[in-house]
């Protein structure tokens, strides 16, 4: 169902975005070579318990843990785990924030140690794909417009955009319509309207935008076994244009 936010609604939203925003940069502060995804999921846990949060996915659908952690060639939704990041990994850290039933979703890509150029560049151009969708996200544009600019931009630079995987409406559920698509032509699609909260989370894969499941029923991960890097905002549209919910 898709469902227009009140002021009141949106800025609860806010406020669990720039929490979740905070966690961000704390985590960016910490990840290093060594470091485990099952103790960034920790530490996610215990800081949105520390000012008041939860982390919404924990339980979502029987979903385990507070964080998606998702390493190299795993595109979405992998599972924090034991095994140490290692220097050149990049690392996705997902998750929704429920501050006093405001909601917020975000995904932050994390280089670990030192990187090549070419992981560098995905890194990058993923994120400017991220600020050129939001730039899209204007009311009487439709969804295509966001995913039209995203995608025209991608493979300019010579990268893929996922397919298998959206962004969506947020509030009060997790996912909610309408479906935001990272990939699309201009004018097509539901129009954007007053109101609307939507994530906008472009998953950019090295080679092919083709991904395969594993065995655990949640994780995504390339076909081909290249990278894949995402970033993700939530952001509310707004007579005064897009507002970005998820940064301080």
């Amino acid at each position: 169902m898709l469902t227009l936010k009140s002021e009141r609604e949106i800025h609860l939203m806010h406020e669990a975005g720039k929490l979740l925003a905070a966690c961000h940069k704390e985590i960016a502060k910490m990840i290093e070579p060594g470091m485990t995804t099952t103790e960034i999921d920790q530490f996610v846990e215990s800081f949105l318990k520390k000012h008041g949060a939860t982390p919404e996915q924990k339980g979502y659908k029987g979903y385990q843990f507070a964080t998606c952690a998702s390493i190299n060639d795993e595109i979405c939704h992998g599972f924090p785990r034991k095994s140490e990041l290692k220097n050149g990994d990049i690392v996705t850290i997902d998750m929704v924030v429920n501050l006093n039933g405001g909601l917020a979703d975000s995904a932050w890509t994390y280089a670990i140690g030192d990187i090549d150029d070419k992981t560098s560049k995905l890194m990058e151009v993923t994120k400017e794909s991220l600020n050129k969708g939001i730039e899209a996200a204007i009311i009487g544009n439709r969804v295509g417009d966001i995913g039209h600019a995203i995608q025209s931009y991608v493979e300019a630079e010579g990268f893929s955009v996922v397919r298998d995987f959206t962004g969506h409406g947020l509030g009060p559920t997790i996912h909610e319509e309408p479906q935001i698509l990272h990939y699309g032509s201009k004018g097509k699609g539901l129009r954007l309207k007053e109101g609307m909260v939507i994530t906008i989370e472009p998953m950019i894969n090295e080679g092919t935008w083709h991904s395969k499941m594993d065995s655990n029923g949640w994780t995504a991960r390339t076909v081909d076994g290249k990278l894949s890097a995402q970033y993700e905002h939530t952001l509310a549209i707004t007579k005064n244009g897009p507002l970005i919910l998820t940064e301080q």
